[in-house]
């Protein structure tokens, strides 16, 4: 990616993640993450006032939205089917703008994002693309179950607590 701009996929999730999220952005250069692809969970009315009020007047950003993952309290059988609709949602558009970095935090709606540019990028369709995973903030303890499924996966998994460093984390303290 050197000097050039760095077409980024940004996934935000409800409540905390998006929170999470926006003090991750707020420490970003956006003349070089740019454009700024939002993907939101359809339901997910707070993320996208929060773009709103973070992107301003600025021209060179988008909201995208897809099929929630899995709701609040949505028995993981039935998961499935809304995380396999969502990835169906998304992988037209993870296709069609072949970004050089998705960036997200670990909300569900993260997996078929993700697993679309993985996919996208074993084709050959956008070898380039990295993933940086960054796990929550409340994760002090153990992974999240985004954070489990996309660790093997991912270019970059970060860490905010010490005890959740391995061969295969980055660390560099918390961000909130």
């Amino acid at each position: 990616m050197n000097n050039k701009k760095a077409k980024t996929v940004i996934v935000l999730g409800s409540g905390g993640h998006t929170a999470e999220m926006m003090v991750v952005l707020n420490n970003l250069n956006k003349a070089f993450y740019s454009p700024r692809l939002y993907v939101v969970a359809n339901t997910d009315k707070l993320s996208k006032e929060k773009v709103k009020q973070f992107e301003d007047s600025s021209s060179d950003h988008e909201v995208f939205e897809i099929t929630r993952s899995r709701e609040v309290k949505q028995r993981f059988v039935t998961a499935f089917f809304t995380t396999l609709l969502a990835f169906l949602n998304c992988f037209p558009l993870i296709w069609k703008e072949r970004p050089d970095l998705v960036l997200c935090n670990g909300p569900g709606t993260c997996i078929p994002v993700c697993f679309a540019a993985l996919i996208l990028r074993w084709i050959r369709r956008i070898p380039k693309c990295k993933i940086v995973f960054i796990e929550s903030f409340c994760r002090v303890k153990t992974l999240s179950l985004s954070g489990k499924l996309l660790k093997p996966f991912v270019d970059m998994f970060v860490v905010q607590w010490e005890d959740l460093v391995d061969e295969k984390s980055s660390y560099f303290g918390p961000i909130m």
